[in-house]
C-alpha cells in the first residue's frame, strides 16, 4: 500500500470518527446523560489512557509548560471545555445535521480569530469568504425564515454551536502561537488537564442539580467511543495523514464530517436534510473555497 493511499484511509477514518461524535452526543441526550458530565467523563478517560505514554515527556517539559501556562490554559479552555461541552449541550436542543454543518464554517472562524488577534494577515478573499460563510450560518440558524431573524427567536442549540465553533477557531488560531516542540499526545494530555480543571465545577453543578449519571452498559459504550475514537483516534490519524500529504490536501477531507454526520443522523434519528441546510452548506463551502484563494501581486 502506497503512503498516499494510507493517508487517504487515515483521513477517512479521522473524519468518520469525528462525525460519529455528533451522533453519539445525540444518543447521550436520549440516554439522559448530562452534557457537561459526558464531557468531563470523556476527557477523564482520555487523560487516564494517555498518561502512561506522556508523563515522562511532560515531566521533562515542565519548565516550558509553566512558561507557556497562559497559552496552554487557553487551549484547554477553548477546546476541551467550551467546544466539547457546548457541542454536547447544543445537541440537547438542535439536530445533528445542524450541529455538524456549522463545523464546515470552522476555517472561516479561524480566519476571523487570526485577524482579530493579529496572528496572521488576511486578504480580501479571506474576508469575503468569511462574510459568505457567515451568511451560510445565518441561513441555517434562521431556516431562511425572515420572521425568525426579526424576532431573534433562534434555536438555543444553534446558538450554542456558534459559540462552540468560535471556540474551536480560537483554539486553532492559538495553536499557531505555539513556539515550542511537543508531541501531539503530550499536547492533548496537557490541554485535557486544563480542560478538566474547568469541566469539574460544571460536572459538580449538574450532580448538585440532580442530573446524575446512570452507570450502565450504554454509558460504558458511549464513553468508550468518545474517549478512543474522536479524542485519540482522529487526532492520531489526522496528524499522520498531514505528515504524509500536507495540510492543504488533507483539509479538503474535513468536508466529509458533515456528510457522514448527516447520513448517520438520517439513518439513526430520521432527521431531514432540508432546503435551508442545502443553501447554508453551499454558502459556507463557497466561502471556504474563496478564503483559500491566494492573492497575486500585479
Amino acid at each position: 500500500m502506497s503512503k498516499t493511499i494510507k493517508a487517504y484511509i487515515m483521513l477517512v477514518c479521522a473524519t468518520l470518527f469525528w462525525a460519529g461524535n455528533f451522533n453519539i452526543g445525540k444518543v447521550a441526550f436520549f440516554e439522559n446523560i448530562p452534557p457537561f458530565s459526558l464531557a468531563f467523563l470523556r476527557w477523564t478517560l482520555v487523560w487516564l489512557i494517555l498518561i502512561p505514554f506522556t508523563y515522562k515527556e511532560i515531566f521533562n517539559l515542565r519548565k516550558i509548560i509553566f512558561k507557556n501556562f497562559r497559552l496552554l490554559f487557553l487551549l484547554g479552555l477553548s477546546s476541551v471545555f467550551l467546544y466539547s461541552a457546548f457541542t454536547y449541550k447544543a445537541l440537547n436542543y438542535t439536530q445533528v445535521i445542524n450541529a455538524s454543518l456549522f463545523n464546515t464554517a470552522v476555517p472561516a472562524t479561524i480566519i476571523l480569530v487570526c485577524f482579530l488577534l493579529k496572528i496572521e494577515k488576511t486578504n480580501i478573499f479571506q474576508l469575503s469568504g468569511l462574510l459568505i460563510s457567515t451568511l451560510g450560518i445565518l441561513a441555517i440558524v434562521t431556516k431562511l425564515d425572515l420572521n425568525i431573524l426579526l424576532s431573534l427567536d433562534f434555536n438555543k442549540g444553534d446558538l450554542l454551536m456558534i459559540v462552540a465553533i468560535i471556540s474551536w477557531g480560537v483554539y486553532s488560531a492559538l495553536l499557531k502561537k505555539r513556539n515550542f516542540e511537543i508531541s501531539l499526545l503530550a499536547l492533548v494530555q496537557i490541554t485535557c488537564t486544563f480542560g478538566l480543571i474547568m469541566l469539574a465545577p460544571a460536572f459538580l453543578v449538574e450532580l448538585n442539580q440532580g442530573q446524575s449519571v446512570d452507570m450502565n452498559l450504554n454509558l460504558f459504550y458511549i464513553l468508550l467511543y468518545v474517549a478512543i475514537f474522536p479524542s485519540i483516534g482522529s487526532y492520531y490519524c489526522w496528524s499522520g495523514a498531514v505528515s504524509i500529504i500536507g495540510a492543504n490536501r488533507a483539509g479538503i477531507f474535513l468536508s466529509l464530517i458533515p456528510l457522514f454526520s448527516t447520513l448517520f443522523a438520517i439513518i439513526l434519528f430520521d432527521e431531514k436534510f432540508l432546503f435551508f441546510h442545502l443553501i447554508g452548506t453551499i454558502l459556507i463551502i463557497l466561502g471556504l473555497f474563496l478564503s483559500n484563494k491566494k492573492t497575486t501581486n500585479a
